[in-house]
């Protein structure tokens, strides 16, 4: 049972939003617990930053309003790093020498994370890491990061079995060549092939492509039955798709990483149509307290939640629990509260092994279905059957 379940309930749950508690009487004394980040607010990264920092501001304002840590409320010091790894190096720095915050909590994508982990190790801070999840970065013998996110080798693993499950035998991969979509492809690779599926395509892209009409007439001439697209946001797999219209490509299954944000399909509209998404959250998941996230969600920013908000705000909801757990900010104390934790948040199930590595998450899939995301993998959770196969761009 949930650490969370066993408490009484004159306590306040910390995955349940409970929006009627009076604001607390703070004391005098007491200096609010401060935790810095930084978070991609412009730059290529910027929606999924957006999100991630609203899933921040949020859980700061519940864990206040639920009488903040250790008797402190909780402050948030948030800077912009433009998408850029060498500036959140910078900032991280700025923030526990300069700013002296008494903990940090990660940035958006894996490449900066991967950046900003050798300062918060050699400052000894203890950093969840809500949007990162290549395996390498906990590979390096790190101490004090903890992942939140299944790891990236099994982002495809829905669109591999789903292909699978309709008798698909051949894939097409293509990805960006940076860090995440690499460690993601070639997990892909090797899933595909457990499932007994031939990989007819395999090609990195640098990034900031742009123009794919290479690559997608690549893809036609392999004639594959399913085709992947591995990236690190929504502009790739909109730029492919409309390419894909362009040169009449048509598989029986395309799917990509990133094709689950709500941009994609503003970029492409009802081309969108059938595409499947790797998501690593969804509104309609029964995770205990995921509603009533979602709801106060809506009701403070004006827009409905995605992935990188839920992963913030249940980051920042387990750094919390780990703290109270400790009776301390000391990060060897938390960081062995976290080992021990084994947990479900808004955000899904959380489990690490020794080295933080993440072994509870996991990952969904979702269609889109007359313009809206419908999760359709994996099965006992599904709201909706996959419409199944994509028809060709003639029959549409």
């Amino acid at each position: 049972m949930s650490i969370f379940v066993r408490k009484s309930k004159a306590i306040i749950y910390l995955f349940l939003i409970t929006l009627a508690i009076g604001v607390p009487r703070w004391s005098v004394a007491q200096q609010p617990i401060r935790i810095g980040a930084s978070m991609s607010m412009t730059g290529s990264f910027a929606e999924q930053g957006g999100y991630g920092r609203e899933g921040y501001l949020l859980s700061q304002k519940h864990i206040n309003e639920q009488g903040g840590v250790l008797g402190r409320k909780v402050d948030f010091v948030i800077y912009d790093d433009g998408s850029d790894p060498q500036v959140a190096v910078r900032l991280y720095e700025k923030l526990i020498a300069e700013d002296k915050v008494d903990a940090v909590m990660g940035p958006y994508s894996s490449p900066i994370t991967e950046a900003v982990a050798n300062v918060t190790e050699k400052h000894r801070k203890l950093m969840i890491a809500p949007m990162a999840s290549t395996t390498s970065i906990w590979e390096k013998g790190r101490r004090y990061i903890f992942m939140m996110l299944s790891p990236s080798e099994l982002f495809m693993e829905g669109l591999i079995d789903l292909a699978a499950r309709n008798g698909l035998k051949t894939i097409a991969l293509i990805y960006e060549d940076t860090l995440f979509p690499k460690g993601a492809a070639k997990g892909s690779v090797e899933l595909a092939k457990k499932k007994g599926m031939g990989v007819v395509l395999y090609e990195a892209y640098p990034k900031g492509k742009g123009d794919f009409a290479a690559l997608v007439a690549k893809v036609k001439a392999a004639q594959p039955d399913v085709f992947g697209v591995i990236v690190a946001n929504a502009d790739d797999p909109a730029a492919i798709t409309r390419q894909m219209k362009e040169l009449d490509v048509n598989v029986k299954m395309f799917g990509a990483s990133h094709s689950f944000l709500p941009k994609y399909y503003k970029l492409v509209g009802k081309l969108g149509e059938f595409v499947y998404g790797s998501s690593i959250w969804e509104a309609d998941l029964p995770y205990p307290g995921n509603q009533e996230f979602v709801n106060a969600y809506q009701k403070e920013f004006n827009r409905a939640p995605s992935g990188p908000a839920a992963g913030s705000y249940a980051g920042c909801q387990l750094l919390c629990e780990s703290i109270r757990r400790a009776g301390s900010l000391d990060a060897d104390k938390v960081r062995e509260e976290l080992l021990r934790l084994r947990t479900t948040t808004v955000f899904g199930s959380f489990a690490v092994d020794e080295r933080g590595l993440q072994i509870g998450h996991k990952m969904v899939m979702i269609q889109w279905q007359d313009g809206k995301q419908v999760l359709v993998w994996p099965y006992e959770a599904a709201t909706g059957k996959p419409r199944f196969p994509t028809p060709p761009w003639s029959g549409r």
